[in-house]
């Protein structure tokens, strides 16, 4: 296994490890829950969705600076204690997830439904676990 770095590797970590990629990216989600919403009809809730996205980025750019949190989750000084930090927390996350979806599609079930969508969001999820792996294992 070779220990050189990818220079474009280098740049990707250097785009989202500034300060200001987490406020951008927050205000890209508003922007287009706006554009959602308002292409529903629901320009107000769009609205809405926006304010609260700029304070979410409001929040990550002025609090990085005062919270290790918000500066391990959003922030440019990530070290190893916070990557491994991320990892743990995102399969935490996943497991929750997938056990929501499944407790869901059963309630479906039990009610007489076909359990839809949370059957189709139950497959979506095993397979990129499974191809996650195979990946995973095919670069170890």
């Amino acid at each position: 296994m070779s220990t050189t770095t990818n220079p474009r590797d280098d740049t990707v970590k250097r785009l989202y490890r500034t300060r200001w990629f987490m406020p951008a990216f927050a205000l890209l989600i508003g922007a287009v829950m706006l554009a959602a919403f308002w292409i529903g009809g629901n320009l107000g809730q769009g609205l809405g969705a926006l304010g609260v996205m700029a304070a979410v980025a409001a929040l990550f750019y002025f609090g990085a600076r005062r919270s290790e949190t918000l500066a391990g989750i959003g922030g440019p000084t990530r070290d190893e204690r916070w990557e491994q930090i991320d990892i743990h927390a995102t399969a935490l996350a996943g497991l929750v997830v997938i056990l929501t979806i499944i407790g869901a599609f059963l309630v479906e079930v039990a009610q007489g439904h076909d359990g839809s969508p949370y059957s189709a969001l139950g497959a979506v999820g095993g397979l990129a676990y499974v191809l996650a792996v195979v990946f995973l294992r095919s670069r170890s």
